[in-house]
């Protein structure tokens, strides 16, 4: 798994002892070796988890320190032949100071001390009393069990094989200044953050604390790895929860159930590749990267992972949640028909043309003239919706497209395409029986001319119905239905396209709701062969270029993140093992990527059209590619793997 970026981290809340480092060390022990078991790389201790938070002056007895020591002696015994990285949370004596620190420890070596900086002295806590701040540090090294260990709020870890496995720490309070550490950390390289904290409970505390923890996340590009102090603490006057929690870029991966009284782990994939691709992709990631000097300490961070614990959504596009989902339509379709509702503005009193095929796409683009219509407060009769009957429309889409039209009040025109299409095709000399893609382009060039023309005749506007998984394959004809004067659905694939439509036909009833519904359940198809001689459709889209479900997810991880096709087909197979078989996915991947590089082409001349999510292919904002460049060396790369079904 390392190879696709993966590692496993950890966060164990040990059941306490307080001011009993030993025992406090065999149950770390015996946790660390649980994590160790579960395939975990690097797994971190809470806050003066050797001791305990909270033994307030016995800080300051040689007794307890003595003891600390002699209990990380016994830790790092027991865990030497254990692959693993550990974060321990223990008070330091150091520079005639006392310092709250992190220990890192790898296979019987001590990497690094990390001590902390930012001290809370205010409401509940004292922390002044005892210990000393970074700041405060005169030298950079100690002697510590016989070893020579850098101590040090500037220490990096950094794998000795990928350098993108890279983690810093800071504690605590850490967190909850205006200017953490960890924002350094992230931008001198770290891309795991580990946070070993004592935090309190009081109500409203465990929100607050979550969404600092996301959004330091998100801020940094990074993973957040968060432990808190269990119930085991000392509970005169505060009590603490034990809450932890992991976090990737500002989303969730894991999280425990606190007021846990015995030991608890938990673990989560991180996918390091993909916060090292949005760092580099974020080009005001780096504007600003200060004047600390780190200390880059190699270790070897384990390839530990058997099977990828994390999950992928099948449909990275489609929030997941009804209620999410419901928003986010929404909003969608609020932008759609603000942007359109912007143009129709500069031109003036254009009309909208747009071809309506009784297909998903086309049924999108209306209802976004519909709304944007609404907010101009203009009638929908100025919306032109033309149905053009062609050699492969069926009865089915023929009724619901003129459905459609007349329920929301737009004017209808039908058009046949067909004496146009056959007198073309006699004129060039193409054979009736002809079933080619010439045969399927003449028919879609002819209805993007009579949009155009209609347009011209009615001081109007076509506009453009394709979605971004059909520009990202080249699923269209160039120069006909790949070309109009606007283009709502471009940033919209296909996978969204459909929850889109039925947000809308259930926030309807009647009439209405039943010609979406009907839409909704149509085979997904062009139209331009002949249907099967009970009528219906024959031409499915999806058996000529492969499930738009699996393009789509190939899109969002090619594009969102740079992922690599191999590591693409890894997480497709993980994702879908239920669903495709491990050929079939190789072969529609490939099929993308050769479709994607060739029909750039295509997408060096698009329309106009508004960005909607992350993902977008304009040339003249998110995408920019050669028509030409060469891809038969990624293909050669797929090629190379292994099948196992």
């Amino acid at each position: 798994m390392k190879e696709f970026g993966f590692v496993r981290v950890g966060a164990i809340v040990p059941k306490l002892s307080l001011a009993n480092p030993l025992k406090n060390a065999l149950e770390i022990v015996e946790q660390v070796t649980k994590a160790y078991k579960k395939g975990v790389a690097i797994v971190t201790t809470p806050e003066l988890s050797l001791t305990g938070y909270t033994c307030g002056d016995l800080f300051l007895q040689d007794a307890l320190l003595n003891e600390a020591e002699e209990a990380l002696e016994k830790l790092v015994e027991e865990t030497k032949e254990l692959n693993i990285i550990t974060i321990l949370g223990m008070p330091i004596r150091h520079d005639n100071q006392l310092f709250n620190c992190a220990v890192v420890i790898e296979k019987g070596k001590i990497l690094g001390i990390v001590p902390k900086t930012a001290l809370p002295n205010y409401s509940e806590f004292y922390e002044k009393r005892w210990f000393s701040s970074s700041k405060d540090l005169k030298t950079y090294e100690i002697e510590l069990l016989g070893q020579t260990v850098p101590i040090s709020p500037n220490l990096l870890f950094q794998d000795t094989e990928k350098p993108e496995f890279t983690f810093g720490i800071e504690i605590c309070e850490d967190l909850w200044t205006v200017t953490p550490p960890s924002d350094h950390h992230a931008l001198a390289g770290a891309t795991m953050i580990f946070n070993l904290s004592s935090s309190n409970e009081v109500v409203g505390k465990q929100e607050y604390r979550k969404n600092l923890v996301m959004m330091e996340s998100a801020k940094t590009i990074s993973a957040y790895i968060y432990c808190s102090s269990g119930m085991m603490e000392s509970s005169s006057d505060l009590l603490f929860g034990g809450a932890s929690m992991i976090y990737e870029n500002g989303s969730f991966l894991a999280e425990n159930k606190r007021f846990q009284l015995e030991s608890n782990l938990i673990t989560a994939d991180v996918d390091v590749f993909k916060l090292a691709s949005d760092r580099r992709k974020n080009k005001s990631y780096m504007n600003k990267t200060g004047d600390l000097e780190y200390k880059m300490i190699k270790v070897d961070v384990s390839d530990s992972i058997k099977e990828l614990q994390r999950e992928y959504r099948e449909y990275p596009f489609v929030p997941t949640g009804e209620e999410e989902r419901k928003k986010r339509c929404r909003e969608i379709l609020e932008i759609q028909s603000s942007a359109l509702a912007r143009r129709l503005l500069q031109l003036g009193n254009s009309k909208c043309v747009i071809g309506i095929s009784g297909g998903l796409d086309s049924t999108l683009a209306f209802l976004v003239i519909v709304r944007a219509y609404e907010k101009l407060g203009r009638d929908p009769k100025d919306i032109i919706g033309i149905t053009m009957p062609g050699f492969g429309t069926t009865g089915r889409t023929y009724k619901n497209a003129k459905a459609l039209v007349k329920e929301y009040g737009a004017t209808l025109k039908e058009i046949s395409i067909k004496k146009a299409a056959s007198f073309h095709m006699k004129e060039i000399g193409l054979d009736e029986n002809d079933r080619s893609v010439t045969y399927e382009n003449i028919q879609a060039r002819e209805r993007t001319q009579i949009l155009m023309d209609v347009a011209n005749m009615e001081h109007g506007i076509v506009i453009g119905t394709g979605d971004l998984s059909e520009i990202a394959l080249g699923w269209c004809t160039y120069n006909g239905d790949h070309m109009s004067m606007y283009a709502v659905n471009n940033s919209i694939p296909k996978t969204l396209v459909r929850y889109l439509v039925k947000w809308v036909a259930d926030t309807n009833s009647g009439t209405r709701k039943k010609i979406l519904d009907d839409i909704l359940d149509t085979p997904i198809s062009p139209e331009l062969l002949p249907p099967d001689e009970a009528g219906n459709i024959l031409q499915k889209t999806e058996s000529s270029i492969g499930p738009y479900v699996l393009h789509d997810f190939f899109l969002y991880h090619f594009l969102r993140y740079g992922t690599a096709p191999q590591k693409i087909y890894f997480l497709a197979c993980h994702t879908f093992q239920n669903s495709f078989r491990k050929e079939e996915i190789k072969k529609w991947l490939q099929v993308f990527i050769k479709r994607f590089y060739t029909q750039q082409f295509k997408r060096n001349c698009m329309p106009d059209g508004v960005k909607v999510g992350s993902v977008s292919l304009s040339p003249r904002g998110d995408f920019r590619m050669p028509s030409d460049a060469n891809y038969q060396n990624v293909l050669a790369e797929l090629e190379k793997i292994k099948v196992k079904d």
